[in-house]
């Protein structure tokens, strides 16, 4: 019998899985690993593409090459097919997220001694809220599969799956709610536990996830340092005007940092400086283009997030951009940060509860999946808007994974 491949290809993390003689069975994607980011990097002198964490350790090695993270959020969206120049040769994202799959399939055929053509993946309730917009990135992620040299490729909702590996942590004949928050969407699902199996009541999800986290919080802390929320001399006449927000919006965007480093860019960020009221904040602007610093700095962010959200106070260490400089941020810093985000989640649980036509009371069990389900405010607005419920946390990076692979065997 031809076996079919689970990919949970994540904005920020991958997993493949496959069903083994009934049992899950998780593809060593990187070492023995059996996670990876999602993120590949090109020599700038040609040779083989890398992934995962041997392409982040390539960029903090200070090599030349193009490194790219958070490659799903571009599903969808013109930016997928516009072709650019990446280490001496003109590619597409869409070619870039096909040769990712590519050395997925291969590692798995590798683990597995047996070709893969079918494959089983993930993807969100929602890519995007515009049903239009939504069924064109499944189309483009499907294609990519294709061209990866997947014959037979489905999908399967992440909250759906996730429920199928997680629900013996709830009661049978209990009803519970998977909350998915991964790097580019939240997921919910509700589920009834019934006859040990589960049946999906209601699902619902939002462009929102751990990358839009990294972009408040880079924009509220630590591109202030750069210039952003300051202002400009007017070439001519009296009066001042406020720094242009787009050239902060890209570098504080993950799939964005890649594009930033344009001329028109960097003549712009020298004409700022040279305008700047605060002309030290707007020449380290400057270093981090010319310099191209985009990724150490979002690096920072990310690790200065994490660090807040395990409580006490922390700092986004911006030192490679001039010695000592350093973003102060603490819990309540994040909180802050992170506000409208909150309001955006709680919404949208309610809204699933409405859809499955239950009351807050009604939900007995919540499982936490995806690796912003980590941050403090996932489990606080759980805890306030479901108070009955109890917390259940999952393993957040192959939950997904692993319910695909459950799934597959229907297939």
């Amino acid at each position: 019998m031809t076996s079919t491949l689970a990919i949970d290809f994540g904005t920020s993390n991958t997993a493949v899985t496959i069903l083994d003689a009934g049992r899950v069975r998780r593809i060593p994607v990187e070492g023995a690993s059996d996670t990876l980011p999602t993120a590949v990097f090109f020599p700038a002198g040609g040779g083989a593409m890398r992934i995962g964490e041997a392409a982040a350790q390539a960029l903090i090695a200070g090599e030349e090459g193009r490194y790219m993270r958070a490659l799903k959020s571009v599903l969808g969206t013109p930016l997928l097919h516009e072709s650019r120049l990446i280490a001496g040769r003109r590619r597409t994202l869409a070619d870039v997220i096909t040769a990712f799959l590519v050395a997925l399939r291969h590692k798995a055929e590798a683990a597995t001694g047996r070709p893969q053509t079918r494959v089983l993946s993930g993807r969100p309730v929602h890519f995007h809220p515009d049903p239009a917009r939504d069924a064109a990135a499944e189309a483009d992620l499907r294609a990519c599969y294709h061209a990866a040299g997947f014959d037979h490729v489905d999908f399967m909702p992440e909250p759906e799956a996730a429920a199928l590996a997680c629900h013996g942590m709830g009661t049978e004949g209990r009803t519970g709610l998977i909350v998915d928050i991964g790097g580019g969407t939240s997921d919910f699902s509700v589920y009834r536990a019934e006859h040990g199996r589960v049946r999906i009541l209601a699902s619902h999800g939002i462009r929102l996830g751990g990358t839009d986290f990294d972009q408040a919080i880079s924009l509220s802390h630590a591109m202030p340092l750069l210039g952003h929320g300051t202002q400009l001399r007017r070439e001519m006449g009296p009066g001042l005007l406020p720094v242009p927000n787009a050239i902060y919006l890209d570098l504080a965007t993950w799939a964005h940092i890649p594009f930033v480093y344009s001329p028109e860019n960097r003549r712009l960020a020298r004409q700022m400086a040279r305008l700047a009221v605060d002309s030290a904040r707007m020449d380290r602007l400057v270093t981090v283009l010319t310099d191209e610093l985009g990724h150490d700095l979002a690096f920072a962010v990310e690790r200065g997030k994490i660090a807040a959200n395990r409580g006490g106070d922390a700092r986004i260490d911006m030192g490679f951009i001039q010695p000592r400089l350093a973003a102060p941020i603490d819990g309540a810093s994040l909180q802050a940060a992170l506000r409208d985000y909150r309001t955006d989640l709680g919404a949208a649980v309610a809204l699933t509860l409405d859809r499955a036509g239950l009351a807050a009371q009604d939900i007995g069990d919540v499982v936490l999946v995806g690796g912003s389900s980590l941050m403090g405010l996932v489990t606080d607005l759980v805890a306030q808007n479901l108070p009955a419920a109890r917390l259940h946390r999952s393993e957040a990076f192959t939950a997904v994974g692993d319910g695909l692979a459950l799934a597959s065997n229907g297939e």
